[in-house]
């Protein structure tokens, strides 16, 4: 009998228990925190801060000498808004990838693949971007913009190129 008992004394506070209040519902959904908006967008539909947005609005290469790998003076401007675009959105890293035209041997362009993407990263650190969110690699001459073995294809191919990560 007070097995019964205790059961329909339990039963009884269960369906208590599931049973809805209004208060308790309007408290529960006020405490739920909003959904994030959504990313901001320039005029142009462009998500403001994303690889787009840097292409586009910025510039995302900057082009150097023959077997050379200091910063043109010409591009230095550039690199100054490649300094601020990452000041402005901190969250964001940038990856500098430095490229040669196909003359020389492959070792000896991915030294200067990588002497010219560190030339960009330490022009970077001298505007005051952190070094941890700037990573460097050399591709040397194996992915060239221009096909051709002319003047103007190598011009184009000796480069580096700033992208956009988190």
């Amino acid at each position: 009998m007070k097995i019964r008992y205790l059961t329909m004394v339990a039963a009884v506070a269960l369906l208590g228990a599931c049973s809805s209040d209004e208060t308790a519902t309007a408290t529960k959904a006020q405490t739920v925190a909003p959904p994030p908006p959504p990313p901001a967008m320039t005029e142009r539909g462009i998500v403001a801060g994303s690889e787009e947005d840097f292409v586009k609005n910025v510039g995302d290469r900057i082009r150097f000498d023959f077997d050379k790998s200091s910063v043109k003076p010409e591009y230095k401007d550039l690199l100054v808004k490649w300094s601020d675009f990452l000041k402005k959105y901190p969250a964001d890293a940038l990856t500098i990838e430095g490229y040669c035209d196909d003359r020389g041997t492959e070792e000896y362009n991915l030294a200067l693949g990588d002497r010219r993407a560190n030339a960009v990263k330490e022009f970077l650190v001298g505007q005051g971007v952190a070094a941890t969110r700037l990573k460097t690699i050399s591709y040397g001459k194996d992915r060239p913009e221009v096909a051709g073995d002319n003047e103007a294809a190598w011009a184009a191919n000796r480069r580096a190129v700033g992208v956009i990560g988190q």
